[in-house]
């Protein structure tokens, strides 16, 4: 059987960013015990890595080697993974599945949930303070890192979802799509944009490129929701429409969302036409998210 080389590769380079990931946030959390450390552990366990990737990827088109910006990778996995805990609680999702396996407060409870999610999103911030870059631009990776976060990016895009559950009519279209560029989008935004912001350079391609990126791994999620399994996805799936929620699904229609999905994966690799061939892991990457099975 052929082996597809750029699969291939880009499962590496997907490893070996998440390992460098992981490897900051072991390290941090090497002093502490208990179970708020554990349970911060377990929730940054597994995971593609998509985000702590595109920070390396970004900076390596910078000439940016991977260990300068490793701290910054395990910032956004650790700012990933407390997201994922509180969208989980009860008061949130209430999902029992993550990544395959129970969500944290079914394995623990909802205070260590919530106070391990807290600790992830302030690892976060300390990780960016390692960044072996300039001062100014440390500066800029925290406060950008803040906004993305934040209620102008994803808690804004939370908070929007939430509020959907109950609107008196579904969400159109356009507000899908600003709500998702918050929820989703800001953090993968970010991580695309680690490279030029520590390298002081242009990061306009890359957050084209990401704004659709971002899109299109939302779009996929949907697609999941329909069409995969719980075991293969790892989390709950159906739950979308079983509460009648507007998705990308609902409006274009399962084969509209992926036509949907592939321009938008074409639009984000034309995004990075400066780059050439050395943009070719990120084109692998834009592809590879809309071709997942979890």
């Amino acid at each position: 059987m052929r082996t597809d080389t750029t699969t291939q590769s880009l499962a590496e380079a997907l490893a070996h960013a998440r390992d460098l990931a992981q490897a900051q946030i072991e390290a941090a959390l090497a002093p502490h015990a208990g179970p708020v450390a554990e349970a911060m552990r377990y929730a940054c366990t597994g995971g593609k890595g998509l985000r702590g990737f595109l920070v390396i990827e970004s900076a390596r088109l910078h000439g940016i080697a991977p260990g300068m910006a490793a701290p910054a990778a395990g910032a956004i996995e650790a700012l990933h993974a407390y997201s994922l805990v509180h969208d989980d609680l009860p008061c949130m999702d209430d999902d029992d599945l993550r990544r395959g396996q129970p969500t944290v407060h079914r394995k623990w409870d909802e205070a260590t949930a919530v106070l391990a999610g807290d600790a992830l999103q302030t690892l976060a911030f300390e990780l960016i303070g390692h960044v072996a870059c300039s001062a100014e631009a440390r500066l800029s990776l925290m406060i950008s890192l803040a906004q993305a976060a934040g209620v102008g990016g994803m808690v804004g895009g939370q908070a929007l979802d939430i509020a959907a559950e109950t609107a008196p009519a579904p969400l159109s279209l356009a507000e899908i799509t600003a709500l998702q560029a918050g929820k989703t989008g800001a953090l993968i935004e970010w991580s695309a944009m680690v490279g030029p912001r520590m390298a002081g350079a242009d990061a306009s391609a890359l957050g084209r490129y990401a704004k659709h990126l971002g899109l299109a791994f939302q779009i996929a999620d949907d697609i999941l929701d329909v069409e995969g399994d719980a075991e293969t996805v790892g989390k709950a799936v159906g739950k979308d429409d079983a509460a009648g929620k507007a998705t990308f699904v609902s409006h274009l229609g399962l084969e509209g969302a992926k036509a949907r999905a592939r321009e938008l994966v074409d639009m984000a690799c034309d995004a990075l036409s400066d780059y050439g061939q050395e943009a070719q892991s990120l084109r692998a990457a834009a592809a590879f998210v809309i071709a997942r099975d979890s």
